[in-house]
């Protein structure tokens, strides 16, 4: 497959008028700047447009009979580090420089940060050129064209209100992130009063359905450009091309990847693809390098890759360990796992499981967790062997906690329940089992756990999860072997492991 055309894309009127287009090639050509080492070029090189981003600018920009353009809305899809945020940055500059007098552009993403990449890369370019510079004032969150009165600002879905404003020219970055349509939305409305306003949306793929449990408004956009790339629908303001994989194509062939991607071995890092395909969980592969739509939940560790590290052994006293909880009352399990502490880069972290609680089908209605049992084994355990940290998933063992506590037991919060720290947590395991950077003690319920836990993917990442709320399928000896990982690498990473209290049995 060439790079051109992507898979998916919409018809545009063949007797269009290019002058338009011609002129935001040359701006681009003029002024655009590699922002950044890459494989495209080293940072303050001149930006150079590749053939299928010129025929992509050509298709966006065409004019029709009245010499205004005929796009108003359109989504570019294609996977991560093919250029997007380049390509959106030098499109938000020629709309500032020469769209409409009084023109307001902006930069939107679900996240303010995420906003900032596309400004930024602008922001650089205006800073590095004599000419743009002279012209404008440059903020931190805004460039002000002096002589128009246009202004280039950054907005997110953070933002409380967003009312009020009459955008021109609109780059929503990665919007398959975008928690609702609420911005979306808000930003569309707002281009009524504009001559020729353009809302332009440039993602990869992501999940299905936004935080509101409907279809995301990126796999809305997807599917009703589908609609008018097959003629179902006649929609001459809409514009999509989107690039992706087949959906039954091999996710680790090299010939998956070149189809998804136009920039392969240009833009992007061969070297990268086969790194990567090695240690990403298959969905989020997908999503991100084949630009594949998926639903928000698949399988998370292939079994067999865990099994590879298993290497059951006796503890070693001398050893550093932190424990990891994750405790219910009765529907769940409630697990303690521990991992050592490596004590330098080649030492391996040592998984394994210390003790679980889990209801069995002979066990009546109304049985619950022994919490004094699991208290007495944390502090059995801490007294046997060199424990730096207990880490503990709080909800509802707050007493527990503090009991702990009192008898001096190392007792660190590690709410399960947070997105943003699952899912750094959820790599750094993913990535030990695949790269066989830790072994365990190949405790069968482990594995089970593990081979249970389903991967959501959201605006947050990938995480493990339930398959579903009241899935009998339990994960819990999973998420405390995560929480147990994670904060063991945290603490190789800390120059002097924190002194340990002596606690009383």
């Amino acid at each position: 497959m060439t790079a051109w055309p992507p898979k998916w894309v919409t018809p545009v009127n063949p007797d269009g008028d290019l002058t338009r287009a011609e002129q935001v090639i040359a701006f681009i050509n003029t002024y655009g700047m590699v922002t950044k080492d890459t494989v495209a070029g080293r940072s303050g090189s001149r930006l150079e447009l590749r053939p299928w981003q010129e025929n992509l600018l050509r298709d966006l920009f065409r004019t029709d009979a009245n010499g205004r353009l005929a796009t108003r809305t359109a989504l570019v899809g294609m996977p991560r580090k093919n250029g997007k945020s380049a390509l959106g940055s030098n499109l938000a500059l020629w709309s500032l420089f020469l769209g409409d007098d009084g023109g307001e552009v902006y930069s939107c993403a679900a996240e303010k940060e995420q906003a900032r990449i596309v400004f930024a890369d602008a922001k650089r370019i205006v800073e590095a050129n004599p000419d743009l510079s002279e012209l404008t004032r440059v903020y931190r969150d805004a460039i002000e064209v002096v002589g128009t009165g246009s202004t280039y600002r950054v907005l997110s879905a953070e933002a409380y209100s967003k009312e009020g404003l009459s955008p021109t020219f609109v780059v929503f970055d990665e919007l398959h992130a975008a928690p609702n349509r609420e911005l979306f939305d808000v930003m569309a409305l707002g281009m009524g009063a504009r001559r020729e306003p353009m809302l332009l949306s440039i993602t990869t793929a992501g999940v299905k359905t936004d935080n509101t449990g409907q279809d995301s408004v990126a796999y809305s956009l997807y599917q009703y450009g589908q609609k008018v790339a097959r003629g179902e629908t006649l929609d001459p303001s809409f514009y999509m091309a989107w690039w992706e994989a087949d959906a039954e194509a091999n996710h680790l062939d090299p010939k998956t990847w070149i189809e998804a991607n136009p920039g392969y071995g240009d833009l992007n890092n061969v070297e990268d693809f086969e790194a990567m395909a090695r240690r990403t969980p298959e969905a989020e592969f997908r999503t991100k390098r084949c630009n594949q739509w998926v639903s928000s939940q698949n399988a998370w560790l292939n079994p067999t890759h865990w099994e590879e590290v298993a290497s059951p052994r006796d503890l070693d006293p001398e050893a550093q360990y932190i424990l990891g909880f994750d405790g219910s009352f009765n529907g769940d399990c409630t697990v303690v796992v521990g991992s050592s502490i490596p004590q330098t880069d080649d030492e391996k972290p040592y998984v394994f499981l210390v003790k679980a609680w889990e209801r069995q089908p002979k066990d009546p209605d109304n049985w619950r967790v022994d919490t004094l049992e699991v208290e007495n084994t944390i502090l059995d355990f801490c007294g046997r062997f060199n424990v730096q940290e207990v880490a503990c998933d709080p909800f509802r063992w707050q007493r527990s906690m503090a009991v702990l506590m009192e008898k001096g037991i190392p007792i660190v919060e590690w709410p399960s329940t947070s997105a943003r720290r699952m899912v750094p947590a959820c790599q750094k395991f993913y990535d030990a089992v695949v790269e066989k950077k830790l072994e365990h003690d190949g405790d069968p319920m482990m594995a089970r756990h593990l081979a249970n836990a389903v991967v959501k993917i959201d605006q947050y990442g990938p995480r493990i999860v339930k398959e579903h709320r009241h899935s009998p399928r339990k994960i819990d000896a999973a998420v405390a072997g995560i929480i147990a990982l994670d904060r063991a690498l945290q603490m190789k990473e800390m120059v002097e492991p924190p002194k340990v209290p002596q606690f009383y049995i």
